[in-house]
């Protein structure tokens, strides 16, 4: 049986990272790969209903201690119930989002420690991470311009928070993929959405092998 590979998509809102991940399991199926396309928080019956806790804008308000136990009980479920059973048959597991959004958005300047994040990994998921993540980066302007385009006045509850909250977010997944460049590979978003798939291309063939 061909290994499995597990890969991510990793970024800020507004980046295209959904369109991405569409675009390269397209790819890969043109090749002949079973591919299974999942989100975070999300992707089993037990992860969505966290997320829906998570996102929800009826006043609730999780402190980040709280966030990140949400997100690490909804990865653990989706690792053990869809994402580690899929790559041991072989498949290409494409997800948007992982391990990496919650040390940049619950973690960082101000944020809980990153070991922290990575302690509850370990107890619930096992360590497991990813073969490559793609980081789809943007200008805060353009990612700002993008998310007005996209959600109106009807982001969620993390997503709708303020510009210097994303700054600070875009800045740290910056510095874990200056720490780990052997899993991180940096995707320039700005350009239009066929160029980005270009380069998401490319970085997975180079890391991965295939033709993809």
């Amino acid at each position: 049986m061909m290994a499995g590979h597990f890969i991510t998509f990793e970024g800020g809102e507004g980046a295209g990272k959904s369109t991405q991940a569409r675009l390269l399991a397209e790819a890969l199926r043109e090749q002949g790969f079973e591919v299974v396309v999942t989100r975070e928080p999300g992707g089993t019956p037990g992860a969505e209903a966290i997320r829906q806790l998570l996102l929800a804008t009826d006043g609730t308000d999780w402190n980040l201690p709280a966030e990140a136990l949400l997100f690490a009980a909804a990865r653990a479920d989706h690792v053990a119930q869809l994402i580690r059973p899929a790559v041991e048959r072989g498949a290409w597991v494409i997800c948007d989002r992982f391990i990496d959004s919650t040390r940049a958005y619950q973690g960082g300047e101000g944020g809980l420690p990153d070991e922290t994040i990575i302690a509850l990994h370990g107890v619930g998921s096992g360590g497991f991470m990813p073969d490559l993540t793609l980081l789809v980066e943007l200008p805060p302007e353009e990612a700002a311009r993008r998310i007005a385009l996209r959600d109106g006045e009807d982001s969620d509850r993390i997503g709708g928070r303020d510009a210097a909250f994303h700054a600070k977010v875009a800045r740290r997944f910056a510095a874990i993929a200056a720490e780990e460049p052997e899993r991180f590979a940096r995707i320039d978003g700005s350009v239009d959405a066929a160029s980005v798939h270009l380069q998401v291309l490319h970085a997975v063939s180079q890391r991965l092998g295939g033709e993809a």
